[in-house]
This record gives structure tokens, C-alpha cells and sequence, in this order.
């Protein structure tokens, strides 16, 4: 059994990540006078962050526009439009800089403690926690909730067998993706959408790729199922990963997951480029007369793309110069360049991110408090909520916001 130090508690969160210590710090210190006791079932509060971003932990984006930050989400967007209006990233990096943390922006927007340390902000929330008054008991999962018939909830604490009894006049639930608090939370009226995975790499086995593990492109569009992304990717052991398939697999979780991740993806290596453009330049290398004793696998067409890659493109043409080359030859390297197709036949990891598409309906869950429609006392933030971002710092963003406006909200 828990030795907890009092068992009646103004408000209890469930959940000692990100969403759960932000809004326990902002509620303490609104109003010192609750009290006030973080729930973590593992060992160690703040797991996430202190893995996150390798290590250093990307703490948001230099995003600061909530119009524009809603389009990273591909799921919660809309419900998050007006919850960033109240706090958004660059209310973090202030939140952070009053206590003495700075961030910093890398090139491609994500935002990381300057001490390229996870610990510092790790750190920084338990002290804040502390400092607020907060009560934090790790080794304790949410084992049921029931109403109490007095005011507030009575909450089974502990681990089966071990139930401790607590009572709690509001909780907020920030678990993360954890399919027994649903459960909780479906016996008490309210509905989840399916868990699935996102943010995840595609294997493929295809020679094409063979040999190629570490090659990166800056530059590449990808298609899936009728979904499109842009951007940087990663020839891995397994297939491919890097940005622009994260983002995909993001989109296009629930698609990928019911095709049970089996699926054709179009892999354009030129970025922007489309056929006719891209047989344009081919065609000019064949006519250039410095090119004409030049072997084709040796001498690529276009910078962007690596020597490595651009010689396991150009097998089916063998050892030919570049004057050799023949029309129907020009044509199928410029639909393999544009438009190469591949099998995805499953998926990987993404060892840095574990994102979840699925949980609390959002039209179940007021975004101006964050409290249930269905339970009144009873709140949410962080991935609890059926909301996910990709990668680059979105999904710490948006537990940084609805933690924010959850503990403002339980404050009064």
C-alpha cells in the first residue's frame, strides 16, 4: 500500500509528464492555498523529456503564429487554434527564461534548451513543482474513479491488490497514450477514439536502396494513399525515414494503420522538379559535349542528388556514356527521379518520439478550460486528448498549452 501523507487532495493529476507538471505548477501557484498531488505510475517522473530530442530535448517550435501552428497537428488543429491564442510558444520560452532556463532556435525551427541538455528542463519543472507546493508520489497508477457521493471523486491509487483510497474535489488526466485510464474514463461516460501509432519510419526492401543506409537527401516530395509531404530524408538499414516521412506517417496514421502498413509510395528525389522538367535537364546532359564519353552512373544529373544514390537509379542503363543513352532510356530515369515507386511493407521507430494518434474526442472536452462536457470536475491535457503533432518540438507545445489553460481553469 502507498504511504501517501494525507489521502484528501483538492486536486490530483494523473500523469507526471510534461502536461501534468505544467498544469500542476500553474495551479499551485494561482492558488497556494490547494493542495495539490502529482500521479506517476513509473519510477521516474518526466521519462519523455529527458529522452527526448536525443537527450537535449526539443522543447517547442519557433512557430509563433496560431494560425499558421495549428497546420503542424494533424490532429486537434482546430481545436488547438484557440488555446494557442492564449498560450503559445513564445509564452514557453518566457515561462522558461523566468525561471532561468533559455532556449535557443536551431535552424529548422525547433527550439532546445541552450545547454543542449533534457535534465535542465526536467529539472527547471520539478523545482518549479517543488517550489509551488506540489506533492508528487511516483509508483502509483490510476487503478478506478468513481464520483463521490459527497463532492469531488474517490480514486483507487496503488497497484492491484494494493489499492489505496483517495479523495479528490478535481483531477486532470495527463497520461499520455494509456489504454487502462481510457477504459477509466469510458466507464465514466466519455469516448475514445482508437489508439494507433504515429510519427514512425517505412520499411521497404527494394535493391534499389540496398547499400545506401545513411545517405540523405535535403530535398525530396513523398506520396502515400493520396497524401503528399516535403522535405529532408534518411536512407536507413530497414527503408526510409528522416522529416518528410514522419510528417507522412503523421498524416497519414489511421490510413496507414487500417492498410495495415502495406502501401505504394512515390518517392520524387528532385524535391519540386516534375517529369518534363527533370527530362529537360537530362536531355541537356546528353547533348553537352563534354558529357558525350562520360558514363552515365558516374556523373550525375543533378547536384542534389547523392553519387551513391544516383548510380543504384541508373543500373538498369549499365556502363553507357552519356551520348548513348537512348530517348525511352532519358524518359524511365526521369519517372524513377520524379516519381521512383516503392513498397512499404510495415513500419519502424522513431526512437525519439513516442506519439500516439488517438484518445479523449476533443468535442468531448471544453478547449477554453480543458474540462469534460461529460464529467464536470474532470480535466485533460496532453496526449490523453486525441491530439498529435510532428516532429520538431509540436507535441511538447501543445502539453506546454493544454497543461497551461487545465491548471488556470483548477486554480479557481
Amino acid at each position: 500500500m502507498l504511504s501517501m501523507p494525507n489521502q484528501n487532495w483538492d486536486v490530483v493529476i494523473v500523469g507526471g509528464g510534461p502536461a501534468g507538471f505544467f498544469a500542476a505548477i500553474r495551479c499551485a501557484e494561482l492558488n497556494p492555498n490547494l493542495r495539490v498531488l502529482i500521479l506517476e505510475r513509473s519510477n521516474q517522473t518526466l521519462a519523455k523529456i529527458l529522452v527526448s530530442g536525443g537527450g537535449r530535448c526539443n522543447v517547442t517550435h519557433a512557430c509563433f503564429e496560431p494560425a499558421q501552428l495549428v497546420n503542424f497537428y494533424p490532429r486537434g488543429g482546430m481545436a488547438l487554434r484557440g488555446a494557442f491564442s492564449r498560450f503559445q510558444p513564445v509564452d514557453t520560452v518566457k515561462w522558461f527564461e523566468t525561471r532561468s532556463v533559455k532556449l535557443k532556435t536551431e535552424a529548422d525551427g525547433r527550439m532546445f534548451p541552450v545547454t543542449d541538455s533534457s535534465e535542465t528542463i526536467a529539472n527547471c519543472l520539478r523545482e518549479a513543482a517543488k517550489l509551488a507546493g506540489v506533492t508528487v508520489q511516483t509508483g502509483a497508477s490510476l487503478l478506478r474513479v468513481e464520483k463521490s457521493p459527497m463532492a469531488g471523486f474517490r480514486l483507487g491509487v496503488g497497484k492491484e491488490g494494493t489499492e489505496t483510497t483517495l479523495e479528490a474535489g478535481k483531477i486532470l488526466v495527463a497520461t499520455g497514450s494509456n489504454p487502462k485510464v481510457w477504459a477509466i474514463l469510458q466507464a465514466l461516460g466519455h469516448s475514445i477514439a482508437e489508439p494507433v501509432p504515429s510519427l514512425f519510419t517505412f520499411n521497404i526492401k527494394d535493391k534499389r536502396l540496398d547499400g545506401l543506409a545513411g545517405v540523405s537527401l535535403d530535398d525530396v516530395t513523398l506520396k502515400v494513399e493520396g497524401l503528399t509531404q516535403r522535405g529532408a530524408l534518411l536512407v536507413t538499414h530497414w527503408g526510409l525515414s528522416g522529416p518528410a516521412v514522419l510528417k507522412l506517417s503523421a498524416w497519414g496514421a489511421r490510413i496507414l494503420f487500417e492498410k495495415k502498413y502495406r502501401a505504394s509510395l512515390a518517392v520524387n528525389w528532385l524535391g519540386d522538379h516534375r517529369l518534363e522538367s527533370a527530362l529537360e535537364v537530362l536531355q541537356r546532359n546528353k547533348d553537352w559535349r563534354e558529357n558525350t564519353r562520360k558514363k552515365v552512373a558516374a556523373h550525375p544529373a543533378f547536384s542534389q542528388v547523392p553519387l551513391r544514390l544516383w548510380k543504384q537509379l541508373t543500373q538498369f542503363i549499365g556502363e553507357k556514356n552519356w551520348a548513348d543513352i537512348s530517348k525511352a532510356e532519358l524518359r524511365t530515369l526521369a519517372e524513377e527521379l520524379t516519381a521512383g515507386q516503392f513498397e512499404i511493407s510495415g513500419k519502424g521507430q522513431f526512437k525519439e518520439e513516442f506519439v500516439t494518434c488517438g484518445g479523449v474526442q476533443l468535442g468531448e472536452v471544453d478547449f477554453k478550460t480543458m474540462q469534460s462536457r461529460v464529467v464536470p470536475g474532470l480535466f485533460f491535457a496532453g496526449e490523453a486528448l486525441d491530439i498529435d503533432g510532428v516532429t520538431g518540438g509540436f507535441n511538447f507545445q501543445s502539453a506546454w498549452t493544454t497543461g497551461w489553460l487545465a491548471g488556470s481553469a483548477i486554480s479557481s
